[in-house]
């Protein structure tokens, strides 16, 4: 038998608690590409959603402090990508992602992927300064990697023209936007140096959209311009634009006519060299800045995972869910109450006094007009009945008779005189016919 005090026995709340620590410090922080669902915003301003593809779906929360940063509303259906860190709410036992940026998924993902190779090469070692050379003081030629037909070439011939029109320029044209731009522009960069023909080259392009410059952000052409023997000035695109290649070439130029100044002689002579100087001097300063945020988030990642803030965000989690239950359970309360209540009214209306008065009086008017076609009934039979027997009556009145000629006579005791004997020589008689009556004295009866 197990021992009470064994320490292999867990609670519940002990195995939540560690593997949340697993997962959080195993796992650390992830990228994921998913659809949203279930996206809702309680009043506390968090978000909570789930990320799916077409066989699975997790459960992610951005709390308020984070989800202030995206610049566009997710809508329930868009595809995402998420910066986040694995965890899990230990009082449902789910584990959920806490998401700390959010793209859409287009930019997102070329956004990702930039940072990745960033890092990856930021840890070989390809943007440290001291890898970098030196721009010559006084260039014998220039070599330009570009398109041929884009605008980039025309700008820096020129700024060369204008400022040493005896500088030679070689160009070796490539294609600078597509599929195959990235081969093209190592495959330039490797005959420049195979031929040897100029002591310094320029490799750039105008601006364009992160889709149109991304051929500048493929690891081939970052090695072949770290390998490159010749000097390399990075130009590519405007001053805002930032690739790969800008960290990894020996100088960046914010745009194709300041790397022709760059490189280009002038009068001065001291002027090309101070600006070679400031721009090494501002790559070395945002190389090392680079590689102290990096050092930062590092150890700022460290340092959260023992923050309190995680068990703030795991209790706001707990307290909205809290607040969620509880609005439908008033809900329900409310709506289960209302039933109670209008069940309760539409019996006490039903057993009210009102509605038996009002039951009882329909009752008696329903009994009352009863009656009244009942005693209809019997009236109008009796009538018929009377009218029947009136009419046998009358057949056989005496009434009848005497309308036919014939009289009645009596004497003055009303006795019917229905023989000669029954009267006397002059006895007063009266004779009854049909319109009245007639008195006569008998004179003789014979």
């Amino acid at each position: 038998m197990l021992s009470a005090n064994n320490q292999n026995i867990y609670t519940v709340s002990r195995l939540n608690a560690e593997v949340r620590l697993l997962l959080e410090n195993e796992m650390g922080i992830v990228w994921l590409l998913g659809e949203i669902s279930n996206f809702s915003t309680p009043v506390s301003g968090h978000w909570y959603l789930s990320l799916k593809d077409a066989r699975a779906q997790v459960k992610c929360a951005m709390f308020k402090g984070n989800n202030r940063f995206v610049s566009f509303k997710p809508q329930n259906g868009q595809q995402v990508l998420v910066r986040a860190r694995l965890s899990l709410y230990e009082p449902r036992g789910d584990y959920q992602l806490i998401i700390e940026s959010m793209q859409p998924e287009g930019d997102g993902r070329l956004q990702q992927e930039f940072e990745q190779l960033k890092q990856k090469l930021t840890a070989e070692g390809l943007f440290a300064p001291g890898n970098k050379q030196p721009l010559p003081e006084h260039p014998q030629c220039i070599g330009i990697i570009t398109s041929k037909t884009g605008a980039a070439l025309f700008d820096i011939l020129d700024v060369l023209k204008r400022r040493d029109p005896t500088l030679p320029v070689i160009i070796y044209p490539t294609i600078v936007q597509g599929e195959e731009a990235p081969i093209r522009i190592a495959q330039a960069i490797g005959r420049a140096n195979a031929r040897q023909e100029c002591d310094v080259l320029i490799v750039g392009r105008g601006g364009g959209s992160l889709e149109d410059l991304w051929c500048f952000n493929h690891e081939i052409v970052a090695r072949t311009i770290a390998a490159s023997q010749i000097p390399i000035v990075s130009a590519v695109g405007h001053e805002i634009d930032i690739t790969i290649a800008d960290f990894v070439a020996d100088v960046r130029a914010p745009t194709p006519s300041a790397a022709a100044e760059l490189v280009s002689r002038d009068s001065s002579g001291k002027r090309t060299g101070l600006l070679n100087y400031r721009h090494r001097l501002n790559q070395a300063i945002r190389y090392y800045l680079a590689a102290q945020r990096q050092k930062s988030q590092t150890h700022q990642y460290a340092l959260e995972k023992q923050h309190p803030t995680y068990r703030l965000e795991r209790q706001i989690q707990q307290l909205d869910e809290l607040s969620i239950r509880l609005q439908k359970a008033i809900q329900n309360y409310i709506a289960r109450h209302s039933q109670m209540l209008e069940r309760t009214a539409y019996q006490l209306r039903y057993h009210s006094p009102g509605q038996l008065i009002q039951q009882q009086h329909y009752l008696l008017k329903k009994y009352e007009q009863r009656y009244i076609d009942a005693i209809e009934r019997k009236l109008l039979n009796s009538r018929h009945q009377l009218a029947l027997a009136a009419e046998t009556l009358d057949a056989v009145s005496p009434l009848s008779t005497l309308r036919r000629g014939y009289s009645v006579t009596q004497n003055q005791a009303g006795q019917i005189i229905r023989s000669q004997h029954d009267v006397k020589p002059g006895e007063c008689i009266t004779t009854r016919v049909t319109d009245g009556m007639i008195r006569s004295t008998v004179i003789q009866s014979d």
